[in-house]
């Protein structure tokens, strides 16, 4: 049985539409502005326990469902270089704070940083095809962008990248 978490609501007066949850150990905490009515605040707390159980879902994401996943994108977009399709290791990593992913093509280890765990199927997609290519071409030569631009949504993809950089101040770039 699913024990119910502790939830607890807090007004602001600042706030003026935006609402947020995050999770605070055992509690999960809802800001809310101060004006919401009763009503307002279940129906904002309800929803927002289902975007967090939907965030924490994808955040479950494991090594193994990403290695798969690189298989499978170099099996299609890559299928002329068999280096891509064989990485020795794909991984998701907690101490990348100032890129996306990395590869080191000499040894063919790929390492995707967790926050792109909590990202559209299609951006992490974008990411590791990214990685990929570089076990075909190290370097970010146009040879290089022109293997990434074999996926389709490459250019939606670094936009939303560089715009997840942007509004959180974190100052990735590729």
């Amino acid at each position: 049985m699913t024990r119910k978490p502790v939830i607890e609501v807090r007004r602001s007066k600042r706030r003026r539409r935006t609402v947020s949850a995050y999770r605070d150990g055992e509690r999960v905490v809802v800001l809310i502005p101060a004006q919401f009515s009763r009503a307002e605040e279940r129906e904002w707390v309800d929803r927002m326990l289902e975007r967090l159980a939907a965030r924490e879902q994808r955040a479950r994401r494991t090594d193994t469902e990403l290695t798969a996943r690189a298989h499978r994108l170099a099996a299609r977009y890559l299928p002329d270089h068999p280096a891509a399709s064989r990485p020795t290791s794909v991984r998701w990593v907690q101490n990348q704070n100032g890129r996306w992913g990395s590869c080191t093509p000499a040894d063919g280890t790929i390492r995707i940083s967790h926050r792109v765990q909590e990202m559209p199927d299609w951006v992490i997609d974008y990411v590791l095809l990214h990685e990929l290519s570089h076990l075909v071409i190290p370097s970010h030569s146009s040879a290089f962008w022109a293997l990434v631009a074999r996926y389709p949504k490459s250019e939606r993809a670094r936009g939303y990248l560089e715009g997840v950089s942007a509004a959180a101040g974190l100052g990735i770039t590729e």
